[in-house]
């Protein structure tokens, strides 16, 4: 009888216990589900609806501060349906991607110097194999994060030792000593009128120093810019990130041409809110006061997005009225909110081109921090003072601001406010910027920061009224990108130095380098090196095909290795396509124009609810300029596409998206909600990969009545890390393990859909999968010519082998076409070269 107690008893504790686990779950589930922030509509088996507009601001942000606090990260995951195609909840589930903790290497304990730069200089961040033992014990959250996700050993170590530094109160200064000897800032209040335009010219006209910090591939773009800003009289400067190695090129060759013009002979890799930017600064200062012949006497950065909006000549008027000003734009906030939106009560560290947060500091007794946008013109009195006075105040702001988020951002602003020189501020940077902070602040540096950050949009045409209506003096607008937006540039040229004739050639094309084989098989992937190489084909092919008519056998050609380069081609601010340059094995160097083919189908029903204006699926969405940035939405197996909707203003409207795979595999289906003033949503399903490579589509339908579908093209590989494939490597075409994308299955939806029988498809698909060699390249020549046309070839030099195809030079779509916006001649007799 007793066990028979004892076991009653443990029983009802067992169920006690398991009662409060369930509970303890369900708790928790709300909590997440909460978390969320996504609302239910009540109804159980109802799917549920992701609003992913754009617009809808996630982020709070300082007004005229590009950095701010940091954001939670979620996903959603969709629910699985019943088998009568009914939709159940979906759950929303709050994931943080899991770290493994802080391992401390046993090793020798290497001391870095506190005075060293930033961020590396002529070459990549140091591989180390030693491990490290701390000095200290590091307990900090954001040390231990940071520890955790640093790649390198090398890094590692800088980190550990920064923080038994900062621990032990060896890092930053604790008080700094004011010499400014007034309070607030200099009044904003000088003018520029029209009339000062038209002033004589000064006596002594000041000399500017361009210093201009660029990245990317966009030479067209910044040949532009010195177009428009180049005199004799000035001097420009260039810094080019070291990872932009076809600039580099470009921008030497360039520079060979003008004495008044010089590249930095170092390069760093700076990276977005990092200081290194901040050392590059430095370092180009001490370079330029120490060139003997550039008697310059006001520092300008600009970046290759700025853009003049009043001329040289304007500016030196201005600058040599107030020659001894310092124009720096300060953030104009409450002091106390920018120091913590700014992170400037934070610690920071640069490396493994990644700026890690480490937790929390002081910032310096004695001082006002003051800050803003990191663009500006200084006097040349000043920048000798930052870049060789002995003041404590410069040296220990040097320390505050090496381990500082944004550094350059602030470091100036400060140092000039608390200085001898502080009357000498100007709030104003002399340019404007076009600031969306609804678009803009999205934290779309968090890869490469622990922090949130903003960035400008580009000006469109529509905000050229802007630049009209501004009542303090501005000199410079950003920013711009010709790819996104070119229109805006020829009406500031027009505005300048007049309009160019409607005739004149290149007048609405843009071209920018993608590919160089200079760089070699780094600058690409194993998808572009699929799609370059199949665009050969294709052209060669048509090419040869169009003559066999006319029997003229002498105009085919064999391609001679890889394309030599290749760039997008945009014609009136729309994307044309892709062009290569193939050289053939008779020596000719050939240009293809590749086009692509919309595939885009509104239904009536679509266009009576007046709403859908576009759909579209691709990679690299921007969702502050609104655009994929793979204009040509190239997607292999192993990319994650994202589906993108374009709507116009009118009622609120639940939709269903559905992705469906060349097999007639529904991948993916979720519900997205469009609210009454939503102009973009956009969702990237998690799905699982590889990605089944063959035609894929994408359907938008509202009570399961197509609105719109849009069909695209997930390339067959023919290589794999750049090397042909092998039959090990026939995985990579076989779709995703089991044939599933998700963890729910959505075939039930078939019928409602009325997708075919899919035992064809599938048994195709299998074959297609076994393919190497020759078939494969078969394979992947057909899947893109579904997608992609041949626009034209021309020569580089007349050809002999085909005297028929036209010179490169007289093709108004070839890269090697004049470009007269973009193209610098010779210094004329007024000193400019336009």
């Amino acid at each position: 009888m007793a066990p028979s107690v004892r076991g009653l008893k443990l029983g009802r504790r067992y169920k006690l216990l398991a009662g409060a686990a369930l509970v303890l779950l369900l708790i928790q589930g709300l909590a997440v589900w909460s978390f969320s922030g996504l609302e239910g509509d009540g109804k159980e088996n109802s799917l549920p609806r992701v609003n992913r507009s754009p617009d809808n601001g996630e982020v709070a942000k300082d007004s005229d501060s590009s950095a701010g606090s940091r954001s939670q990260r979620w996903t959603v995951r969709p629910e699985r349906r019943s088998s009568d195609g009914s939709k159940i909840t979906r759950k929303a589930t709050v994931t943080r991607k899991q770290r493994p903790p802080a391992q401390v290497f046993h090793g020798n304990w290497h001391n870095l110097t506190r005075e060293g730069d930033t961020g590396s200089v002529e070459g990549a961040p140091h591989q180390s194999d030693r491990g490290f033992t701390p000095k200290c014990e590091i307990t900090g959250k954001d040390a231990l994060s940071a520890l955790a996700r640093a790649r390198t050993h090398q890094c590692q170590q800088e980190i550990a030792n920064l923080v038994c530094l900062h621990q032990a109160g060896e890092l930053m200064p604790r008080n700094v000593q004011r010499q400014c000897q007034t309070t607030g800032k200099v009044n904003t209040g000088l003018t520029w009128e029209e009339s000062d335009a038209v002033a004589p010219p000064p006596e002594k006209p000041l000399r500017v120093l361009y210093m201009l910090v660029v990245h990317g591939r966009a030479i067209r773009q910044l040949k532009r810019l010195i177009k428009a800003i180049y005199h004799q009289d000035h001097f420009y400067y260039i810094h080019v990130d070291q990872r932009s190695n076809y600039l580099h090129r470009e921008v030497v060759r360039l520079a060979q041409s003008y004495e008044n013009m010089r590249v930095t002979p170092w390069r760093m890799v700076t990276i977005w809110g990092g200081a290194s930017l901040l050392t590059m600064y430095l370092r180009s200062m001490k370079d330029l006061l120490e060139v003997p012949d550039w008697p310059w006497d006001f520092f300008i950065n600009l970046s290759a997005t700025d853009y003049p909006t009043r001329t040289n000549e304007e500016l030196v008027l201005f600058l040599s009225k107030h020659r001894h000003k310092n124009f720096l734009k300060s953030h104009g906030r409450d002091n106390a909110r920018f120091i913590k939106k700014q992170g400037l009560d934070r610690l920071f560290h640069e490396c493994d081109s990644h700026m890690w947060r480490l937790g929390e500091r002081q910032i310096p007794e004695g001082i006002v921090v003051d800050g803003g946008s990191d663009w500006f013109a200084l006097t040349r009195n000043f920048v000798e003072y930052v870049t060789y006075t002995k003041d404590i105040l410069v040296s220990e702001l040097r320390r505050f601001y090496k381990y500082t988020l944004l550094p350059a951002e602030s470091f100036f602003h400060t140092v000039l406010e608390n200085s001898k020189a502080c009357d000498s501020l100007v709030d104003n940077n002399l340019r404007v910027t076009n600031w969306n902070r609804k678009l803009g602040c999205r934290c779309q540096y968090k890869h490469i920061v622990d922090w949130c950050g903003c960035s400008p949009n580009d000006f469109k045409p529509q905000d050229v009224v802007r630049l009209q209506q501004l009542s303090r003096p501005t000199f410079f607008a950003r920013k711009f990108e010709s790819s996104v937006n070119q229109e805006v540039l020829d009406i500031l040229d027009a505005h300048l130095f007049g309009e160019l004739p409607s005739e004149t050639p290149g007048i609405k094309g843009y071209w920018e380098s993608v590919y160089d084989s200079i760089d070699g098989l780094g600058g690409l992937s194993d998808v572009t090196m699929t799609v370059y190489a199949a665009f050969t084909r294709l052209a060669l092919h048509e090419l040869q095909g169009s003559k066999k008519e006319t029997r003229q056998p002498s105009c085919w050609f064999t391609a001679s290795g890889l394309p030599s380069s290749v760039e997008l081609y945009f014609y009136d601010d729309h994307f044309q396509g892709y062009l290569v340059k193939q050289e053939v094995q008779s020596g000719e160097t050939l240009e293809i124009w590749m086009m692509p083919q919309g595939s885009l189908k509104l239904s009536e029903q679509g266009e009576a609810i007046g709403r859908i204006q576009g759909l579209e699926v691709g990679t690299e969405w921007d969702p502050k300029e609104r655009i994929f940035r793979n204009f040509g939405g190239l997607i292999g197996p192993f990319d994650e596409p994202v589906a993108v909707q374009k709507w116009s203003r009118g009622l609120n409207l639940t939709v269903t998206v559905v992705w469906i795979d060349p097999t007639y595999i529904i991948a993916a289906s979720y519900d997205i909600i469009v609210d009454i003033d939503a102009d973009f949503t956009q969702y990237k399903p998690p799905l699982a990969r590889p990605l089944r490579p063959g035609y894929w589509t994408v359907r938008l339908l509202r009570f399961w009545e197509l609105l719109a579908e849009v069909r695209f093209l997930v390339v067959p590989l023919t290589v794999r890390n750049k090397e042909p494939l092998r039959k090990g490597d026939r995985w990579l075409h076989a779709g995703p393990p089991k044939g599933q994308y998700m963890e729910q299955n959505f075939q039930a939806l078939g019928g409602i859909l009325n997708l075919p029988p899919r035992v064809e498809a599938e048994r195709e698909a299998k074959g297609k999968s076994e393919l190497l060699g020759k078939e494969l390249e078969a394979w992947t020549d057909e899947s893109l010519r579904s997608f992609w046309s041949v626009g034209g070839v021309c020569t580089k030099d007349a050809s002999k082998s085909c005297p028929s195809l036209p010179v490169c030079s007289a093709t108004r779509w070839s890269s090697m076409s004049p470009d007269p916006k973009s193209e610098l001649g010779p210094v004329t007799h007024d000193g400019r070269v336009r």
